[in-house]
């Protein structure tokens, strides 16, 4: 199954505005679509605020993540696998957990489209990212358990470089704050794209 293009990460880059004809809260559905009763792509809310997110100028700011296609990249994997956690925490929140992934994975493959990488590539440049996206849920899980994400943000957000201990502090206490508001947040607000 075909599903649309949804609105790019340089899209909600330009201060959270769609660019024309570009609407962050539509169902993932054309009109030929809803006349052949196709069901909405249900994590498009969540996804799109996710990545609204992730472009807020603090991260790479006061954060030092790096304002590049690898930091934005790193920037959403982060706050994605922040939000993939909260939903593992829901007996209810497996599918939308997986439809979640499936969404990252289609913006991802369009995203790799635009910057001209070729079919044959973009398979394995795929993979490559469900794989990193599936590292960082296994080192921000030890890393909640543990208290500290710090680590795990040098490994995964900094690939390795240690950044500025002001710009970790800054970005490991709005991530521990972003999951501590997405716990008290309830499954149908977030599956809505109401982010804490």
């Amino acid at each position: 199954m075909h599903r649309p293009p949804i609105a790019s990460i340089c899209e909600v880059a330009q201060a959270n505005k769609p660019k024309r004809g570009c609407d962050l809260k539509d169902d993932g559905l054309g009109w030929f679509g809803r006349l052949l009763g196709e069901k909405p792509d249900e994590a498009l809310p969540l996804y799109n605020a996710v990545v609204g997110r992730a472009r807020a100028e603090h991260w790479y700011v006061e954060g030092a993540v790096p304002d590049t296609v690898d930091g934005r990249f790193d920037m959403i994997a982060t706050l994605l696998a922040i939000v993939m956690l909260r939903l593992e925490t829901e007996p209810a929140g497996g599918e939308p957990a997986a439809r979640l992934a499936e969404r990252f994975v289609d913006d991802m493959d369009g995203q790799l489209r635009e910057i001209g990488i070729g079919d044959i590539i973009v398979g394995k440049h795929i993979g490559k990212m469900m794989s990193m996206l599936g590292g960082r849920l296994g080192a921000y899980r030890e890393g909640l358990v543990a208290g500290d994400i710090a680590p795990a943000l040098v490994r995964n957000l900094y690939r390795g470089a240690q950044p500025d201990h002001s710009a970790l502090t800054h970005v490991g206490e709005s991530v521990m704050t972003f999951h501590a508001g997405l716990a008290a947040t309830p499954l149908p607000n977030l599956l809505s794209g109401e982010l804490p």
